[in-house]
């Protein structure tokens, strides 16, 4: 099923993770999903990307300050139950933050299962930007998101299927 993930950046710093989560908390929100990845990385990473297709986002010049002050945050992205409330309690807070939609989906949680996931993605030449999940050792269900270049035909092959 479609779901509107929240990423946002925080100080790489001790406690920042605890603050979101309370605030998050405080206000009734649940987080249903979440990963943690240092920016430097991901910015490096972009930055790799583009360079070898040449579609740079910024001068050159300009990458070396871009991954030094990425490594003073780190990105999360996050799945919550109730996402507008969520969205306008980090825009008060001052948050850094975007959303976008991606393929939220309970899958059996026994081998094979990820691997015709994505397949069916494979098959029908959707691109996989990034995937994260988790179960619970000795659990039915495992839930997996994925960032899929094209959300509207990923959509089509999982419709709200729990």
């Amino acid at each position: 099923m479609v779901r509107t993930e929240i990423s946002l950046f925080l100080k790489n710093i001790p406690g920042e993770l605890g603050k979101l989560s309370k605030t998050l908390s405080q206000a009734g929100i649940n987080i249903d999903a979440l990963t943690i990845q240092d920016a430097s990385q991901y910015v490096q990473e972009l930055f790799r990307a583009r360079g070898k297709s040449l579609k740079r986002i910024a001068p050159a010049a300009s990458y070396g300050s871009m991954r030094k002050d990425s490594a003073e945050f780190a990105l999360i992205r996050l799945l919550v139950d109730q996402t507008d409330k969520a969205v306008d309690l980090l825009a008060k807070g001052d948050y850094i933050f975007d959303v976008m939609p991606v393929i939220a989906l309970i899958i059996d949680n026994k081998p094979g299962t990820l691997a015709k996931m994505a397949e069916t993605f494979g098959r029908k030449e959707i691109n996989i930007n990034y995937v994260y999940g988790s179960a619970l050792p000795g659990g039915e269900k495992s839930l997996f998101i994925f960032s899929p270049e094209d959300i509207e035909e990923a959509a089509k092959l999982f419709p709200e299927s729990d």
